[in-house]
């Protein structure tokens, strides 16, 4: 005998569900007196089964499944946050290793930083090595000038 499925469902939210979810739970006149509420699902033989259940069971469903639905967006955000690719892998590895191209060009840059460097006059080439690689501020710098004689003239 077919079961006849109860017709004018109440409006439910519409829930995001894992797809292992066997069931939907829906009622029926939850804002009358005697409200129904019902499960929805496939047995094992394929055939589509709506039962009648209790007040107390339709609420444990709804708990676990926005249980469920909480878990999944936590997982969501989880790998949002952490882009677990071959690439954001090999960049966050502890040994680091660079390529040989990596290597050659930043011993070019290096060169050509140094070169540039050793053509700057005495004065510049001493404030440029004190600010950025001695790590004084300008402030400091010129402290420096003002009290060692020579150092900036």
């Amino acid at each position: 005998m077919k079961y006849k499925y109860p017709e004018n469902i109440d409006q439910s939210p519409k829930r995001r569900k894992a797809n292992d979810n066997p069931y939907e739970i829906f009622a029926v006149g939850i804002n009358t007196d005697h409200p129904h509420f019902f499960v929805r699902f496939t047995d094992g033989t394929g055939e589509h089964r709506c039962l009648e259940i209790t007040a107390e069971l339709f609420q444990a469903l709804n708990e676990f499944e926005l249980r469920g639905l909480s878990f999944l967006n936590e997982v969501d955000n989880h790998y949002e946050q952490s882009e677990l690719t071959e690439a954001s892998l090999h960049e966050r590895a502890a040994d680091h290793q660079k390529s040989v191209e990596e290597t050659v060009l930043q011993h070019l840059q290096s060169e050509r930083l140094h070169s540039a460097i050793a053509q700057l006059p005495e004065v510049q080439r001493r404030r440029l090595v004190l600010c950025y690689f001695g790590n004084y501020t300008y402030e400091q710098i010129g402290e420096m000038g003002e009290k060692s004689l020579g150092i900036f003239s």
